[in-house]
């Protein structure tokens, strides 16, 4: 549990973002996720799967919650590009993919090189799953190539490139407001670290979101990323000067 000068500092992060309102994204793309989450809600193998996942437990910071949000932005993002490129193909069971992939891309986010650890993971616990041998290798494949400034591998069929490119692109997506009102806090408690600890590498992270902005792959992220990611740069900015020019941490005395 976060103590309570954590608890006060988290709840501060979180009030500078209403300030900002919503990534553009969820306005303009509101039927797409509506369709994502309840397609999320009743497919029998993503529940299958979000039990699997729990079990792994929070890995570093990025357990559930950060998960179903990937999945079901990673769902929405398939819709809105099958939509739009007239892609012939099954919708819903592109998005069950896209759900797969969300959900297991970090169950290996404590090793080195999650990404490929994850891919491997996956194969692993597919193989129980209702899946065609092409469907798990796509998403395999997607999982691989999500790590965040690395190089992706080209895949050969335009869908599972697809799902490659919305995986990162919703992952990349947390990258914004989501930072600093959920993952910061989650990666904290994971490791039993002090926001005293992490407030001076804040500068450096904040370099690491701005060279994501020009990262996003596909023709709705490169539109919707760099909102996501301009939003969480100034919330983070809000948030640093609030901490270290008040001194936060040592005289907070918030309600």
């Amino acid at each position: 549990m976060l103590d309570q000068k954590h608890e006060q500092a988290r709840r501060l992060s979180i009030r500078i973002a209403a300030e900002f309102g919503s990534p553009r994204f969820y306005m303009h793309h509101d039927r797409e996720m509506e369709k994502s989450r309840r397609l999320f809600e009743q497919a029998p193998m993503v529940s299958q799967c979000l039990g699997i996942v729990e079990a792994y437990g929070d890995c570093f910071g990025h357990g559930l919650l950060h998960v179903r949000k990937v999945a079901i932005d990673a769902g929405a993002i398939i819709l809105v590009e099958i939509d739009s490129a007239s892609l012939m193909a099954d919708a819903e069971r592109q998005i069950l993919l896209a759900h797969l992939a969300g959900l297991l891309h970090d169950i290996k986010r404590d090793e080195k090189d999650h990404a490929r650890a994850g891919a491997r993971e996956a194969s692993g616990i597919l193989e129980k799953f209702a899946l065609e041998d092409r469907e798990c290798s796509a998403i395999a494949g997607a999982i691989a190539n999500h790590e965040a400034f690395q190089v992706p591998e080209a895949l050969d069929e335009p869908l599972d490139q697809l799902l490659s490119d919305a995986l990162y692109d919703a992952d990349k997506f947390r990258w914004g407001p989501d930072n600093f009102t959920e993952t910061l806090w989650a990666m904290l408690e994971a490791r039993k670290a002090s926001l005293d600890m992490a407030l001076p590498r804040f500068p450096r992270g904040m370099e690491a979101l701005r060279k994501i902005r020009d990262t996003f792959r596909t023709p709705t992220g490169r539109e919707y990323g760099p909102d996501f990611i301009d939003l969480g740069l100034e919330i983070g900015r809000r948030f640093y000067e609030e901490m270290t020019v008040s001194d936060f941490l040592k005289t907070a005395n918030m309600s």
